[in-house]
């Protein structure tokens, strides 16, 4: 399955990327998609203590870029002959010109190295967060040490009870379609994964005073979320088709429990070498920051993670053309 035609890997310098930089190769290489390495600069400030006019400082700040590209045509020479790759150092607030650079160009696929703070269990940084939040196409966020194949993968989904099919039909099968296809690729075991909730049992309880009431209507909730997720497990089917569905031979778990506990617990349990999973936009809100259970799961998990925007999802950055350009 080719899912991505313009992938935008971004530098982390901070870590070791050797293994994230083969992943990006490999998966633009089997996508038949372009590749774009970017690495941003800080700018040089004029009150930074040097004497130099306007003139020697554009020229400092030229050596810099040059020379920091020449170390990024070291680090990419030795896969110039499996693909066409392009180099772009800029400079500026790292995240913001990385994430002009996804719209500008039309990047459908954003992937780097968890910034990976070594004092903290939190594996991703303040950059990271900030695609996470803010890139409308998927960001990908790999461990240092990557695996060159992921032994299993795991899909956190959520359902709309609003729709008459509970299905939100853009994002989970976006998700679904992302990790069929990463399970594929690497011959891994796929998993599904949906945590609901009965948010008014406590108000049924207290309202008609009878546990059987209450039992009922737990039980009604949870036949609605089951039959949300068998859709998805037959429009998967469907899509595939049943040859590559029998192949992969996905497994579905439904748990009862708040999201933001429940998943960490699954991917732990299944031991997930990495997570796909969605985020949230309130309807109206263009560029509404990072849904609430999205930030507290990936504040907890150790994996790789693949997050993507729901559909209609409008960054609050925008495009800038390139100085020079």
């Amino acid at each position: 399955m080719r899912w991505f035609n313009s992938i935008l890997y971004v530098v982390e310098s901070s870590v070791t990327q050797e293994s994230a930089l083969k992943r990006a190769i490999s998966l633009a290489s089997n996508n038949q998609a372009s590749l774009t390495v970017i690495d941003v600069m800080p700018r040089i400030a004029a009150d930074v203590g040097i004497s130099y006019g306007g003139g020697m400082l554009r020229e400092v700040m030229k050596t810099a870029i040059d020379e920091r590209r020449s170390e990024l045509e070291s680090m990419i020479e030795p896969y110039r002959d499996q693909l066409d790759i392009r180099l772009e150092v800029l400079t500026g607030k790292r995240y913001l010109e990385v994430l002009r650079a996804v719209l500008r160009d039309n990047h459908d696929l954003l992937i780097k190295v968890a910034e990976n703070p070594s004092y903290t269990q939190r594996l991703f940084g303040s950059d990271d967060m900030q695609f996470l939040r803010n890139c409308p196409c998927p960001v990908w966020l790999t461990r240092a040490e990557e695996k060159s194949k992921y032994e299993t993968v795991l899909a956190a989904v959520d359902f709309d009870l609003r729709k008459p099919d509970c299905t939100d039909a853009g994002l989970s099968n976006t998700i679904a379609e992302i990790s069929g296809s990463l399970a594929v690729s690497d011959i891994a075991a796929l998993h599904f994964f949906h945590a609901w909730e009965a948010p008014a049992e406590s108000l049924v309880r207290t309202w008609t005073s009878s546990v059987e009431s209450a039992a009922s209507y737990v039980d009604d909730m949870r036949s609605v979320h089951k039959k949300a997720l068998h859709g998805l497990r037959d429009q998967l089917r469907a899509r595939i088709g049943d040859e590559v569905y029998d192949q992969l031979d996905p497994k579905f778990h439904l748990r009862r429990g708040v999201a933001t506990t429940a998943i960490p617990a699954i991917v732990n349990e299944v031991q997930a070498d990495v997570l796909v999973m969605g985020t949230v936009a309130r309807t109206g809100i263009a560029g509404w920051l990072f849904g609430n259970t999205a930030e507290a799961v990936l504040e907890q998990v150790q994996c790789s993670v693949i997050a993507v925007k729901p559909q209609g999802f409008v960054s609050p950055v925008e495009a800038r053309a390139v100085p020079g350009s």
